[in-house]
């Protein structure tokens, strides 16, 4: 059943309000605009927080010697199961963050989805690290940024409502899982055009969550917005390292 809260239901959305509107609530144009950008420094800023803290999560399991053991475990199973596992997290991540009243409850989503993803990204960290050499995982990273970066300026810039491209990433998260499961049963060899597929699926996530984000996100859930862009910043790194992997 859809949360009444969730921000991205219509009838839930902050619409643009009229500056007369603005002047019976009590509030001026330009105090609106600064209370947004506030909120939207907010949103970049825990984003930003997020992506250090998985940057250090990940080190320190490289350094202690986990990353080898959770490789191992994880890879104990079906590959396919675990790009699976990655996107359900995405999933569930996009609707705790869409439910989330409370700021605690907030930071606990976060905390715990940056630790899941850190545990999820290990196993192709590591391959990627001692197979195929650290530099291709670098060079995804910095991709990944300039991608996200360039999406984000592209909502700053047209100001354009991308909200219509909800319903087109449910479908192609839908046919992806499908994909996957026909890895998982029957053998599908998912290659380069799956993970460049997919890295425009994430490529319309981020510009669907900024967009979403800019226009209808009410300015006391900063945390639940950031998890949601780094919901889809980890889909685009992950599949831009697969990539660069099957290159080399």
């Amino acid at each position: 059943m859809n949360d009444p809260r969730d921000p991205r239901r219509p009838e839930a959305r902050a619409v643009e309000a009229s500056p007369e509107e603005i002047m019976r609530a009590g509030m001026t144009a330009d105090q609106a605009a600064a209370e947004r950008g506030v909120f939207l420094m907010r949103v970049y800023g825990h984003l930003l927080a997020a992506i250090a803290a998985f940057v250090g999560i990940e080190a320190w399991l490289f350094r202690t010697g986990y990353a080898e053991s959770i490789t191992r475990t994880l890879l104990g199973v079906n590959w396919m199961l675990v790009l699976g596992g990655f996107m359900v997290a995405g999933w569930l991540a996009r609707g705790l963050a869409a439910r989330a009243g409370g700021l605690a409850t907030q930071y606990a989503g976060l905390a715990l989805y940056v630790v899941a993803q850190a545990v999820i990204f290990t196993p192709l960290l590591v391959i990627a690290d001692y197979q195929v050499g650290g530099g291709v995982i670098a060079s995804a990273a910095v991709l990944t940024l300039l991608a996200f970066a360039g999406l984000t300026l592209i909502v700053f810039q047209t100001r354009k409502d991308f909200s219509f491209l909800g319903g087109i990433l449910r479908w192609a998260g839908i046919l992806a899982l499908i994909a996957i499961g026909g890895g998982v049963f029957f053998g599908w060899n998912l290659g380069m055009w799956f993970s460049v597929a997919m890295i425009a699926v994430a490529g319309g996530a981020i510009l669907y969550d900024t967009s979403n984000i800019v226009r209808y996100w009410p300015n006391d859930r900063y945390v639940g917005a950031s998890l949601e862009l780094f919901a889809s910043v980890a889909l685009m790194f992950w599949y831009i390292l697969r990539l660069f992997m099957s290159r080399r």
